[in-house]
């Protein structure tokens, strides 16, 4: 039997979650008008299911997921989770599937930095509000 995914205890990311669930797709759920993706995690220490939505960042079938929280000086609680668990699940529109989460260094953040930026201009502006460098995973179908 699957583990139902716990809901966030943030609001606004919990009705986000919410809305995704009851219409079946991500399509037409945005945060200032630009997509998102329903990620599902593994929690690190209690290893229950956690839904993640984040901005939908996509190139050649791989998925972006920036810790950013914000440009506060944490990284959000769900970077932690992907570290101990890297295999999450992605919901993009009505499609599902397997990913393996691995955090990026060098030119390669870089390059995933600058789609992320590109997508979702506010991510600059919450770099320059944190002295951390900004977490990038890349979420790579499972094969």
């Amino acid at each position: 039997m699957t583990q139902k995914a716990e809901l966030s205890p943030t609001d606004w990311v919990r009705e986000q979650t919410e809305t995704i669930l009851e219409n079946g797709t991500t399509h037409g759920v945005t945060v200032l008008d630009r997509p998102i993706v329903l990620v599902t995690t593994t929690g690190a220490r209690s290893g229950r299911k956690r839904y993640v939505p984040v901005m939908r960042v996509e190139h050649d079938g791989a998925y972006a997921m920036v810790a950013s929280k914000g440009g506060t000086p944490q990284n959000p609680a769900w970077y932690h989770n992907v570290r101990a668990h890297p295999e999450v699940t992605v919901q993009d529109g009505t499609e599902t599937g397997t990913y393996v989460a691995r955090e990026l260094t060098g030119d390669e953040r870089q390059e995933w930095w600058d789609r992320c930026v590109e997508a979702y201009p506010p991510y600059a502006d919450y770099q320059e509000k944190t002295s951390r460098l900004i977490p990038v995973f890349v979420l790579e179908p499972r094969r």
